[in-house]
């Protein structure tokens, strides 16, 4: 009978995902960390060969979005202002790079021109990891030694203080100011996962501070809530085009601790690691929302199957993505066809929902680049097998950029080729940062819906045709998109190849 509900479930959303099978827009992340220690002590000729040959092959599976680790332990993989260069970066934190290069300009400009996002990715209050054993003399810990609270061979900001607070927020304004990012990223690490035995030591700046608050758990919260808000309204008031998004842990709670929470047994955002998931989406204090769904289909505790439907229920007000482990996914089989591994299927209940979810990321981006399981290929010939578009986000802005202007085709020593002028614009909201290519046989209605006709998404103010034997005639397509992906108005050309 159990199998029996499965079948029907997932028939149920394979019809769903029909139309869904090749959306025009959809977020494609994948995550590059450093804190695994796989950049560490590469000169900066080897490390910007493994970035750029990375990009490429994340770039075949269909990636359009690198979400880069660039601040693990208040230190940098950029040059900061503020913080040492990181120890994951030259193997000594404090120790530049030589020779000195900049690993966030370097992957800002490489994923710009494979046209895809770069997502800046921090850790806000995390100060040391357990393997660091040396803390270089200007790290912000030696500095300001009395707001960093040890716990478990770890060193964390006190998120009671709200010195630390106005301190994150300044190594934002450094990032986004000095940067082309199209985001920031924080992921899981708020307050610590909790260990046994061990308590978070923040009885003095409770005291100090939680003048209205019975109850330390609802302190704690308050101060993650205040954080998320300020780095939001930080963002928002130097680039209002720069995204902000988190991928907490997966289970914000579970039901037996809350009714609206999901039928899960395991650890929860809310009450271990103090994140309020759900107000940040309600009160519009994110843009984007990446759940980190790793668990497996058919888990006994976190039901992929269970979690999914229950986040695009809850986490509508923000534009959804969902978090997928690459490994968990292919070392378990697919409940209905236990000869192939989860992916297909967890793939299809993610498109189960268009409405909501609007897109994945994959963790990690190692793990794709090796294509584990045949992963990458799955993705390359089936999910990402047509370009897509970035979701819209119309909270930020909503205004299309105007169209493009003089299309024409000019036929050269290298061939036919399509050019066009950028439209004009007033402001950096509406300069055109992209442009999308469409083709259509001549007899075919212009369908800008159709990915399957997108044959281009370019930086560039011209492309390339192919010819056939001068006779075929095509209809081309060209509109601009700005920064925040709004789409124009189509321009359209009659071509012979």
């Amino acid at each position: 009978m159990k199998k029996f509900i499965w079948i029907c479930a997932f028939w149920c959303m394979a019809l769903a995902i029909g139309a869904q099978q090749f959306p025009k827009r959809e977020f494609r992340g994948a995550w590059i960390q450093c804190v695994n220690g796989q950049f560490q002590g590469m000169s900066t000729e080897q490390l910007q060969r493994t970035l750029t040959e990375q990009l490429d092959n994340l770039c075949t599976a269909g990636i359009n979005a690198v979400i880069f680790q660039v601040r693990p332990e208040a230190d940098a993989l950029y040059k900061s202002r503020y913080e040492p260069w990181s120890r994951f970066l030259t193997g000594e934190q404090g120790k530049a790079p030589s020779p000195l290069w900049d690993p966030l300009l370097f992957m800002v400009n490489e994923c710009h021109r494979r046209g895809m996002e770069l997502h800046a990715w921090i850790n806000p209050y995390r100060a040391k990891t357990k393997g660091t054993k040396v803390l270089a003399g200007h790290h912000p810990s030696k500095l300001y030694p009395n707001r960093f609270i040890a716990y478990d061979g770890q060193l964390f900001f006190d998120p009671g203080l709200p010195e630390n607070r106005k301190y994150i927020c300044q190594i934002v304004t450094d990032i986004v100011s000095n940067y082309d990012i199209d985001a920031l990223h924080m992921d899981d690490y708020f307050y610590p996962y909790p260990t046994p035995g061990l308590s978070f030591d923040d009885q003095a700046s409770f005291a100090r501070y939680g003048q209205g608050f019975t109850d330390i758990g609802d302190w704690r919260r308050n101060n993650v809530n205040l954080l998320i808000k300020e780095v939001m309204e930080t963002v928002r008031s130097i680039k209002p085009w720069v995204k902000f998004g988190v991928s907490p842990f997966g289970i914000w709670r579970n039901r037996n601790s809350d009714p609206t929470g999901s039928d899960t047994k395991g650890l929860q955002n809310y009450d271990q690691l103090y994140a309020d998931v759900l107000t940040w989406v309600k009160e519009g204090w994110v843009d984007y929302n990446i759940p980190q769904v790793y668990w497996e289909i058919g888990h006994p505790a976190a039901d992929y199957a269970k979690l999914v439907p229950w986040w695009a229920e809850h986490s509508t007000n923000r534009p959804l993505f969902i978090g997928q482990d690459v490994m968990r996914t292919v070392v378990n089989a697919d409940p209905i066809n236990p000869s192939v591994h989860q992916q297909q299927a967890k793939m299809n209940m993610q498109r189960a929902y268009p409405e909501v979810i609007k897109g994945s990321c994959q963790w990690p981006a190692s793990a794709v680049v090796e294509n584990k399981g045949g992963y990458r290929d799955v993705l390359r010939n089936e999910y990402h097998r047509y370009v897509a578009l970035q979701p819209l986000f119309p909270f930020i802005d909503n205004k299309a950029p105007g169209k493009v202007r003089k299309v024409e085709v000019v036929w050269t020593q290298d061939g036919p080729i399509l050019f066009w002028t950028a439209p004009k614009a007033k402001t950096e909201m509406d300069r055109a940062r992209q442009y999308v290519v469409y083709r259509f046989e001549s007899n075919e209605k212009v369908n800008l819906e159709d990915a399957t006709k997108i044959i281009a998404i370019t930086n560039r103010t011209y492309y390339a045709l192919p010819y056939v034997d001068g006779k075929t005639k095509y209809r081309y397509v060209v509109t601009a998109l700005d920064r925040l992906h709004n789409e124009s108005k189509a321009v359209k050309k009659k071509v012979k190849l």
